[in-house]
């Protein structure tokens, strides 16, 4: 498969929401503030974006919470920098329970059949709140980390557009197009905090042993 199909598409996508003019509505699963900044900043240009938050899968509580205010931190000024109302939304937090879903697989590697069941378990819910709540479309940020891989995050997003034919997806690929350097550069111009491990407790414990 070409590796910038997905990239492609999302731009072509967003050139025809251009040519319509309007804003559209958009639910974008969101995680941590650097992997947050260059997606919000293209997305505000054509949709009325909200954030969706729903990372239980975070270890420890402490982590979850400074992820969240590094995040908050950066759309409260993003909003007033850009005369803008982007909101947050936090569902409650229960990594225990997210946890005990993910044991079966605690023996996968990084980027294995555990990460794939977190990124589809994660997008399903926000999806769904999507659906729910009206959204014009959703779409998630994960598609600009490097680690990750946006044609897998892209099918399961395709996948999931079935069960909710509501809400469109958004395609994307945020990695592409120099989106990584243009997200390291707001993220070292506003000193985010960035993370050492992906989120959950197996990926954490990693983290641990390999210091």
């Amino acid at each position: 498969m070409d590796r910038f199909i997905y990239y492609k598409m999302g731009l072509k996508e967003l050139e025809t929401i251009k040519k319509e003019g309007l804003k559209p509505t958009l639910l974008l699963h969101s995680c941590c503030a650097p992997c947050n900044s260059y997606p919000v900043e293209l997305l505000n240009q054509y949709f009325d974006l909200t954030l969706y938050f729903n990372n239980s899968n975070i270890y420890p509580e402490e982590e979850f919470i400074r992820r969240l205010e590094e995040l908050k931190n950066y759309i409260n000024y993003f909003n007033k920098a850009n005369n803008c109302n982007i909101k947050i939304i936090v569902p409650s937090y229960n990594e225990k329970e997210y946890r005990k879903n993910l044991t079966y697989l605690k023996e996968e590697k990084e980027g294995g059949k555990r990460c794939k069941y977190c990124y589809a378990t994660r997008m399903k819910e926000a999806y769904e709140f999507a659906s729910k709540n009206n959204f014009n479309y959703f779409t998630t940020v994960m598609t600009i980390s490097r680690q990750k891989d946006s044609i897998v995050l892209n099918e399961i997003g395709i996948k999931l557009s079935k069960l909710f034919p509501k809400t469109k997806y958004l395609i994307s690929d945020f990695k592409k197009g120099k989106g990584i350097d243009k997200g390291l550069e707001i993220a070292k111009k506003h000193n985010m905090y960035r993370q050492e491990y992906c989120g959950c407790y197996y990926s954490y414990i990693n983290y641990e042993n390999k210091k």
